[in-house]
């Protein structure tokens, strides 16, 4: 990256961990549930991170953006259930993701290998890759390119973050987004995927069993 992107990727990393709420270990903990393929109960979740099920209730009540379905179980916390553009193939399971940067980052964190499709903000182009935890491969058309924001003081990490983040088919196709977002800005892929290097390392770096609550 060179030095203005070093200085975008630490903005964006001050910009979404000041998200009320943001629990890193125990969003780690929600997806690790998550992609076995069904939805998260209260009591898994603090069976997994040995903790009384009241205090994985209040940690969840300060994430206002966690996805319930009727009978309260969780079913997404930037990957769901729910679907949005981007689709996010693995392990046999269908799975949607909440922005472009999340289908980056979510394989490093969780381990896995997945399938990407989203289309272009733009033009609706499907933008294709294979997302691995050493990064995006495979990348279809070669000139996509995400857009990134670094909102100052979120409110809701996807309303102010994740609707923003899209993928789109070239930087020339972002150009009227640009000029409506002039404080955004627009990397390719495997740039956008550097500048979440810093919030993978620290979500790796935590204990999810003793830090998620």
């Amino acid at each position: 990256m060179d030095t203005d992107s070093r200085q975008f990727a630490t903005r964006f990393l001050d910009a979404v961990s000041s998200a009320p709420g943001l629990n890193f270990p125990l969003l780690r903990l929600v997806q690790t549930l998550l992609v076995s393929g069904g939805p998260v109960t209260l009591d898994q979740l603090a069976a997994w991170a040995n903790r009384p099920v009241a205090e994985i209730h209040e940690a969840l009540a300060a994430m206002p953006d966690t996805e319930y379905d009727a009978e309260g179980r969780i079913i997404g916390y930037g990957l769901t259930f729910t679907p949005t553009p981007h689709r996010y193939e693995t392990g046999g399971h269908t799975f949607y993701a909440w922005c472009a940067l999340d289908t980056l980052v979510f394989p490093a964190i969780l381990g896995h290998t997945a399938q990407v499709t989203s289309p272009c903000r733009a033009t609706g182009e499907p933008v294709r890759l294979t997302a691995t935890p050493d990064g995006p491969t495979e990348v279809e058309p070669a000139t996509a390119v995400v857009s990134l924001v670094t909102p100052d003081a979120p409110s809701s990490v996807r309303v102010s973050f994740c609707n923003q983040v899209r993928f789109f088919a070239s930087a020339d196709a972002a150009k009227d987004w640009l000029a409506e977002h002039p404080d955004a800005k627009v990397l390719p892929v495997a740039e956008a995927f550097d500048v979440g290097r810093p919030i993978i390392e620290q979500i790796l770096a935590g204990d999810t069993a003793s830090d998620c609550c």
